[in-house]
């Protein structure tokens, strides 16, 4: 194909892909030129729109590519960019292309390339479609070159790929890994497939309409895709299951709907239409992989007799387990996803903390070790390989192969050798777990012990199902401590009124069941406690609809709601005084407690107790404050102090003083009117000269 051809074919692609403005159609007609290379452009533009990145990311790259061969030309285009694309072209310069780069250079370029991530991961994502393209070019025989580069593709590429959840450019680097380290297996495996191709695609066609008709039938919403197993794919199963016959997802069909509740229904239907293979039905839903993949996959036998296993998941899931860390760029969400991909790869950050210090080789090396580190893989005394977080535990191995075997776990031999079940796991570890059908069944501290959620869960079902009796005595003692903590009964909180409307909430018919989910461990007795507790204040505590109480004395003195007549007193951990911020605490038998607004111990109080507070001004009110005083040394400090505050014919009721080195410090309670006088007589002994600190405080003196 000429170069013209070319052209027009990347302008017909990225004008399909992207709905372009007359102005950037212009940009992109202004870009493209014979001279650039046009067939690395091209794929590298494929991968991009697979992906799914955005106008900016490919203005960007190809403005870039033009910067190699007409930089003149590519500056004047770049005034016609936005601010954001002329950034990334800036970035794209750091990062060189891959060929012709020494062994120091390469590691220079990672460190920049990872430097780049930190601050904007679609470059990234363009230099890896990039490795892609130069690793689909290499044929053999390999150069040392060639095969320096491999390696690296192997310890820094596919491992950055999978991380970041582009599984489609991972995949494509996977595929010519073994097309140039095993080039005879791998022309096989794909002599194979490409016979198999159309056979496969027959019995893919008549399983889509199945599932069609049942989507229909069930009247679900859904999308229907189907493939291949990727050759690399193949070519690694086949190195534990040494027949290709044994693998049973060479061919795999989607079903992707709105829902959880779909993807469950149209399960149901799927073995319905076809018998599901032993073993091979795994939930990923309910229980999600380790890096948050969410799937419900089945094998099942299909009309050739041969396996085929269906996925079952919903967009969400879909667009999560293909695009991964990545798909808030992919689908235009950076303002309000960024944060969620600064949390996913924290590794990264951890690793860019080295960056600085380290040189670019040592940098590579730390970082080949961390792609490889916090998975260990343990196994079976008959082969069979189970993938662990650091830290697993001898307990998490058992649950692995299966909830019984968990349960019945006694002991467990590591290499042939008798070890405690809190054992850390190793990475090559072989495991043989020890069972007893006349166990118990496992302690509670197995949770401690525990390290993976799936283990952790099974634990727990085995304390729900199991030992239901012992469950509901152990809920009802803690309910018992709790409601006795709180100041209520039983009978005042558990009565028919408040459970019918409780117990819907948390799925539950009987209370029964409450205290068997409290006692198991799998319900908080505080999350349920105070629903009922939320109940009874409001049909206790606040009767009527007002929600603010007016606060003033009587003639006898006593402190009241204005309106209600309901009995107010002072908090004595704030001292509130007239002019103050305040709020009340409905108390029980103990009428309604005034507490300053900023108060440090409303956050140990109930909040639904809680309600707003003001003050009726009368002039007969009057308040206890204490006020703190600093002062340096003196002989006269104390007679100065309570001079100045008489002379202001305001009564003092209280004094506390001591010297501490070389200074004076002193609590004045003093009786006010409010808020306004208290800080008068404050800054009228902030005006004496030794004085250096005068402050409120919450002491009674």
């Amino acid at each position: 194909m000429d170069s013209n051809n070319k052209i027009s074919v990347i302008k017909e692609k990225i004008s399909q892909y992207l709905q372009l403005s007359s102005n950037d159609l212009k940009i992109v007609e202004l870009i493209l030129c014979d001279e650039m290379n046009l067939s690395r452009c091209e794929d590298i533009l494929d991968n991009m729109i697979n992906v799914k990145l955005d106008k900016s990311s490919i203005l960007a790259f190809l403005t870039y590519q033009l910067y190699k061969v007409k930089p003149e030309v590519a500056d004047k285009i770049s005034e016609s960019l936005t601010q954001e694309e002329r950034e990334l072209v800036e970035s794209f310069k750091l990062i060189k292309d891959i060929q012709n780069l020494t062994p120091s250079e390469e590691a220079d370029d990672i460190k920049k390339m990872f430097l780049a991530l930190s601050k904007d991961v679609r470059i990234v994502i363009i230099k890896l479609a990039g490795i892609v393209y130069d690793i689909k070019t290499l044929e053999p025989p390999l150069s040392e070159k060639d095969n320096s580069f491999i390696m690296l593709v192997k310890e820094i590429h596919i491992p950055l790929s999978e991380r970041l959840g582009l599984d489609s450019l991972k995949l494509a680097m996977d595929d010519n890994v073994v097309r140039l380290e095993h080039p005879k297996e791998y022309e096989e495996l794909r002599l194979y497939m490409e016979q198999e191709q159309e056979k496969n695609n027959e019995q893919l066609l008549i399983t889509k309409e199945h599932i069609t008709k049942a989507l229909a039938d069930l009247k679900i919403h859904g999308e229907i895709r189907y493939r291949q197993k990727h050759i690399s794919s193949i070519y690694k199963k086949l190195q534990a299951k040494h027949s290709i016959d044994k693998i049973y997802d060479l061919l795999a069909m989607r079903v992707i709907v709105d829902t959880v509740e779909e993807c469950y229904a149209i399960l149901g239907r799927v073995h319905q239409i076809y018998k599901p293979m032993p073993g091979r039905v795994k939930d990923y839903i309910a229980n999600p992989k380790p890096n948050g993949y969410q799937s419900l996959h089945t094998t099942v036998i299909v009309e050739n007799q041969h396996p085929l296993e269906i996925q079952i998941r919903t967009f969400e899931m879909h667009r999560a387990g293909e695009f991964g860390n990545c798909a808030h760029w992919l689908y235009k969400e950076k303002a309000s996803k960024k944060d969620e991909l600064d949390n996913r790869v924290t590794w990264l950050r951890e690793a860019m903390d080295n960056a600085e210090t380290l040189s670019p080789e040592e940098f590579v090396e730390t970082l080949k070790a961390d792609f490889y580190g916090g998975v260990i893989f343990c196994q079976t005394p008959k082969g069979r390989v189970i993938e662990f977080p650091e830290g697993a535990t001898a307990i998490d191995f058992a649950y692995a192969i299966h909830s019984d075997i968990g349960n019945r776990c006694v002991g467990v031999k590591i290499n042939s050798v008798m070890k405690p079940i809190s054992t850390q796991l190793k990475n090559g570890d072989i495991i043989e777990v020890l069972t007893n059908p006349n166990s118990k069944g496992p302690s509670r501290d197995w949770l401690n012990i525990a390290k993976t959620n799936s283990a952790r869960s099974k634990i727990r079902a085995f304390f729900k199902n199991e030992l239901k009796e012992e469950n509901i005595k152990n809920g009802k003692t803690l309910f018992d401590i709790a409601l006795k903590d709180k100041g209520f009964t039983a009978s005042q909180l558990f009565t028919e009124k408040y459970l019918n409307e409780v117990l819907p909430k948390l799925t539950m018919k009987e209370i029964d069941e409450l205290y068997a989910a409290v006692g198991s461990g799998s319900l908080r007795v505080e999350q349920s406690l105070g629903k009922f507790i939320s109940l009874w204040n409001k049909d206790n505590v606040v009767k009527s609809e007002r929600t603010v109480v007016s606060v003033r004395k009587n003639k006898d003195g006593v402190l009241i709601d204005g309106d209600s007549g309901m009995l107010v007193r002072y908090a004595g951990c704030c001292n509130p005084i007239e002019g103050d911020e305040i709020i009340g605490y409905v108390s029980r038998g103990k009428g309604v407690t005034i507490h300053r607004h900023n108060c440090s111990n409303l956050k140990y109080l109930e909040p639904e107790r809680l309600i707003n507070a003001t003050w009726e001004t009368k002039e007969e009110n009057s308040f206890t404050a204490t006020i703190h005083v600093i002062a340096d040394k003196s002989n006269n400090n104390i007679a100065k102090l309570t001079t100045l505050i008489t002379n202001m014919k305001v009564l003092i009721t209280g004094f506390d003083a001591k010297d501490i080195g070389d200074n004076f410090i002193c609590d004045i309670a003093v009786s006010v009117k409010n808020k306004a006088e208290l800080e008068k007589v404050m800054n009228s002994v902030r005006t004496l000269k030794n004085v250096t600190q005068v402050s409120r405080s919450d002491r009674w003196i």
